[in-house]
């Protein structure tokens, strides 16, 4: 297992966001020099019980505390609610104090992602608040230029800011082929960025 590692966090409910982690994922290890590790949060109980299993029962574990400390860097993806992040994604960052008094993620380079059921959904706001508190963590923000062409061409998902994908209301549009150029980009990106910060 390589030393240095991108952790990429997501929470799905139906699957979109999930399958853009894993091309993220893609991306990362194109340089065969970083390691993804996927790692998912556990759904919000409304009366704030633990309703789920301790490991899920397929696909990535939870992340620890531990996940996060230790990554060389951070792709942070979860569907559109209101144009913000789900309260699951929202939970796990709430907790995560002590990384912010250590300054344990301080200078770590970060990306976001997201899915949403409508063109104008909030893409773009749930990218930017996804930011907000890795910012008060000290990471450093990275988005997509428009050096790649996906960018311009795409009639879908795809912004600046982050990866995005329109799902649709059902949750049944496939990832467009320029959306899945821009998650791979993505994460391509990302790496290029740690591998250069870790030299």
């Amino acid at each position: 297992m390589n030393e240095l590692y991108v952790l990429v966090l997501y929470y799905s409910q139906h699957g979109a966001t999930r399958k853009m982690a894993e091309l993220i994922a893609r991306g990362v290890e194109q340089s065969s020099k970083l390691e993804a590790r996927l790692r998912i949060v556990p759904t919000v109980s409304p009366d704030t019980k633990a309703s789920e299993p301790p490991v899920p029962e397929s696909g990535p574990v939870y992340c620890t505390e531990d996940d996060l400390r230790d990554c060389a860097g951070l792709a942070l993806g979860s569907p559109t609610r209101f144009g913000n992040m789900a309260a699951a994604l929202k939970h796990f960052l709430d907790g995560t104090g002590a990384l912010w008094v250590s300054g344990s993620l301080i200078n770590k380079p970060f990306v976001t992602f997201t899915s949403t059921a409508s063109m104008h959904g909030g893409q773009e706001t749930t990218l930017l608040t996804m930011a907000i508190p890795m910012l008060h963590h000290g990471m450093i923000y990275c988005g997509i230029p428009y050096s790649e062409a996906a960018l311009t061409a795409t009639s879908t998902g795809g912004t600046p800011y982050g990866a995005s994908h329109l799902a649709g209301s059902d949750s049944l549009n496939e990832i467009s082929s320029d959306e899945r150029d821009l998650c791979i980009a993505l994460g391509k990106r990302l790496s290029f960025l740690i591998l250069k910060l870790n030299r």
